[in-house]
């Protein structure tokens, strides 16, 4: 029989899953002079919004903020609730949802993260503090320079001119040989021993062997000692608009051009790519429509080079003191980005305006109830009237 041991103190309570991290760079971001926590913190906001705000205030910096993050910590309200109340922070001035540009040159992504205010703010305010965060992104990070970014030299590379190892069995400050292994001539014929195991030293460089001796040639028929020539001369490499025009047999046949076609039309070719186009532009323009048979190809891609031709654009000039931002808002509501002079409460244009029309919505559906209760009633009263008159 098994022995039960009791005691008299109370069992740990069941401590609850820690709220889920997003990745580096992500989550939530703390905005700058916010007043101390206090039990009247939002006191304003209705009983939903204030335990999504209180509980989004007391998550760690880089805190997943996700609808669905969000739901699976607070039993109480599913996605639907939890997006809702994040908007109605968002128009309190609240959080703010933005994407940033992280990266430098090609390497560039888009970081999504929001910003949190315990202390409401107005949209002046989230414009000019997101003004400051675009500033900081599109500022380099200071003290990274090309030589700190350089990747270092890898661990199996040899120092430079490494002393050569000194041997084991002659007399120190002695002069080593320069050949790395005995003749094989002197070698005297026997068992070989094992080598001394030493101790792992740096790897010198590598010289080059030298040249074994040419054997002498066998008695026979003399031979040319200049080298055989190669009887096909390196050709220069093509421009991309013969190599266009070379492949338009390739696509369809109806229009396989000889190398002296592809040569005379070249610089017709040319001039529509120094219009802007590229190679598959040239080709849909040069194979669309064929007839069922084409007795000319070079005759008839000639013509069409000539009457297809495209109209040449002028070119477009970004604006020099238009920088691109790096910072974006993103509507809280529906997630479609724009700058933040064009989000006001961080919510786009027909959200707001969607968020606007519910918020009103509920006393005026209550005043038209009354309205409709009151009319119901005196129709009803003046029905009553007409049935007792005789």
């Amino acid at each position: 029989m098994a022995t039960q041991h009791t005691s008299s103190a109370l069992p740990a309570p069941a401590r609850s899953a820690a709220h889920p991290m997003a990745k580096p760079g992500y989550g939530k971001r703390s905005a700058p002079d916010q007043q101390a926590r206090s039990r009247h913190d939002f006191a304003l906001l209705p009983a939903r919004e204030r335990y999504v705000a209180g509980f989004v205030d007391h998550l760690p910096e880089g805190a997943a903020m996700s609808v669905k993050a969000l739901a699976k910590q607070l039993p109480l309200y599913g996605q639907q609730a939890i997006s809702t109340s994040l908007t109605s922070l968002s128009v309190a001035g609240h959080l703010r949802r933005v994407r940033c540009a992280v990266g430098v040159g090609d390497e560039t992504r888009w970081a999504f993260r929001t910003f949190w205010s315990r202390t409401a703010r107005d949209n002046d305010w989230w414009n000019a503090y997101l003004a400051t965060e675009d500033a900081g992104a599109a500022r380099p990070a200071p003290g990274v320079t090309a030589s700190s970014t350089a990747a270092p030299p890898p661990p199996w590379v040899p120092a430079e001119d490494p002393p050569a190892p000194a041997l084991s069995g002659g007399p120190q400050g002695a002069a080593t040989p320069e050949s790395p292994e005995p003749s094989h001539a002197d070698a005297a014929p026997g068992p070989a021993e094992p080598a001394e195991t030493t101790a792992p030293t740096s790897v010198p460089h590598q010289r080059t062997p030298a040249e074994p001796p040419h054997p002498a040639p066998a008695p026979g028929p003399a031979q040319s000692s200049a080298p055989p020539s190669d009887p096909t001369p390196p050709t220069a490499p093509h421009s991309p608009a013969y190599l266009a025009l070379a492949r338009l047999g390739r696509t369809d046949r109806r229009l396989a051009l000889s190398a002296d076609d592809c040569a005379v039309l070249e610089s017709a070719a040319a001039a529509w790519f120094a219009r802007g186009v590229d190679a598959d532009y040239l080709t849909a323009a040069l194979t669309a429509g064929l007839p069922e048979r084409v007795d000319s190809p070079v005759g008839f891609v000639r013509r069409r080079l000539t009457d297809k031709i495209p109209p040449r654009l002028p070119a477009e000039q970004a604006l020099p003191d238009a920088p691109a931002r790096r910072v974006l808002v993103e509507c809280t509501d529906c997630g479609a980005p724009g700058r933040p002079e064009a989000l006001p409460d961080g919510l786009c244009r027909p959200c707001r305006a969607a968020h606007h029309s519910g918020a009103a919505a509920s006393p005026a559906c209550t005043a038209e109830t009354a309205g409709g209760a009151r009319d119901i009633e005196a129709y009803v009263a003046g029905l009553r009237d007409l049935l007792k008159a005789p």
